[in-house]
């Protein structure tokens, strides 16, 4: 069963903030990081460089000294370096790989060890529309995410018998920071190919991670599940 501790990354701004103040709102306690210093009322703040194994090793070592090891993970925490790829530079597609897919693996190996010994947890990765579909100037991006799925689903198969699911949510436009810099005239354009003609709400995405973390989801695994408003459909 759960212990109601939900481990965000990424928890600074944006979805991530949002996927706190949603659990904590629920007496879930939210351990959330980012990489600068922060503060926030809804969770306990962590300065985390999840490229840095060392780091999250540290973390760890507080959290189980703590005895607040979370059965519920999610690895939100993502960047993006827009480029066309000819014009693409070697750390540009380095530092979104090594944050995106690498930080990924990196919180997974050290927190799944302790759901194993419970046989109980949750992983929910934060992928994207864009691993789905692809978009120009987004290469590095596109692929960090859409090897998320793969992730995703191999590692269900390989922790579900330890009652451990592992699930993937790709949102599509949702209005926050990151979406913020596009035009009034680009935002129409895109609202035109979304069925629902709208951007989604940071609280589309918290309500599926919500009932994805609960008992309720206990049969769905190794999924990707889109919050995108119909812009993608097979």
């Amino acid at each position: 069963m759960s212990n109601n501790i939900i481990f965000i990354s990424g928890a600074s701004r944006g979805i991530g903030n949002s996927l706190a103040k949603y659990f904590a709102e629920k007496n879930y306690t939210v351990i959330g990081t980012s990489r600068n210093d922060f503060e926030s009322k809804n969770l306990i703040p962590i300065k985390l460089d999840i490229t840095s194994r060392d780091d999250i090793k540290n973390c760890y070592k507080m959290l189980k000294e703590k005895n607040m090891l979370p059965d519920i993970l999610v690895n939100n925490a993502g960047i993006t370096s827009d480029q066309l790829f000819l014009r693409m530079k070697d750390d540009e597609w380095d530092e979104v790989i090594s944050t995106n897919l690498t930080g990924v693996f990196n919180l997974t190996k050290v927190f799944i060890k302790n759901m194993i010994k419970d046989k109980y947890g949750r992983i929910i990765n934060i992928s994207s529309i864009s691993g789905l579909m692809g978009n120009p100037g987004q290469v590095n991006y596109s692929a960090s995410k859409s090897a998320l799925n793969g992730f995703t689903k191999s590692l269900a198969k390989e922790i579900g018998s330890r009652n451990i699911t592992v699930n993937n949510v790709a949102p599509g436009f949702i209005e926050t920071d990151m979406t913020s810099y596009i035009d009034d005239k680009a935002k129409e354009d895109i609202i035109g190919t979304i069925p629902l003609r709208r951007f989604g709400r940071v609280e589309d995405v918290s309500e599926l991670v919500y009932f994805l973390s609960s008992d309720k989801a206990s049969y769905i695994t190794g999924q990707t599940i889109s919050v995108d408003g119909g812009l993608l459909m097979y």
